[in-house]
Formats: C-alpha cells, sequence, structure tokens
C-alpha cells in the first residue's frame, strides 16, 4: 500500500470508529431518530470516502502493474477487477 495513502485510511478509519461508537451511545441513550439517521448517513460517507483510498491505492498500484505487465492473464485480471469495481459501485448507488 502506498504510505500516502495508508496513513489517510488509517485516519479515516479511526473517525470511523469513533462515529461508530456516538452511534452505539445515541442507540444506547435512545436518541431522537433522525439524529441517529444523520450519524448513520456521515458514517455511510466516511465509509465511501475510504473505499475511494482504497480504490485510489488498488488502481495505481496493482492496477497500473497488472496492465503494463507482458502477461496477457494479468492485463485481463486488471480488466475484469475494473469491470467488478464498476458494476459494485453501481450497485450499490441505486
Amino acid at each position: 500500500m502506498r504510505e500516502d495513502i495508508k496513513k489517510r485510511a488509517s485516519h479515516r478509519t479511526k473517525i470511523i470508529e469513533g462515529q461508530i461508537k456516538g452511534l452505539q451511545k445515541m442507540i444506547d441513550n435512545e436518541q431522537y431518530c433522525m439524529d441517529i439517521l444523520t450519524q448513520s448517513l456521515a458514517i455511510q460517507k466516511s465509509l465511501a470516502s475510504l473505499n475511494k483510498l482504497i480504490v485510489e491505492n488498488h488502481i495505481t498500484t496493482h492496477i497500473t502493474d497488472m496492465l503494463s505487465s507482458s502477461d496477457e492473464k494479468e492485463q485481463t485480471k486488471a480488466l475484469e477487477e475494473l469491470l467488478n469495481l464498476y458494476e459494485l459501485n453501481n450497485v450499490r448507488s441505486k
């Protein structure tokens, strides 16, 4: 993993961990549903931000290496992974 992305991803996971703990506390304290939903949606956005970092790392390292390989199987694997990412993103965003 690229060091800059690793640092940012690690920081993001610590933020998410705090958000999850806060969400659990809100549920335990039976806070207002809209406030719980707002916190839950903020966590989902944080997870999306983390996912973007991981995808960036994967594309700039593994995918780039596979596409520049002279091995046709590696190139095909890279394309399949990119298509899978595209499909996952489209399924989840609906």
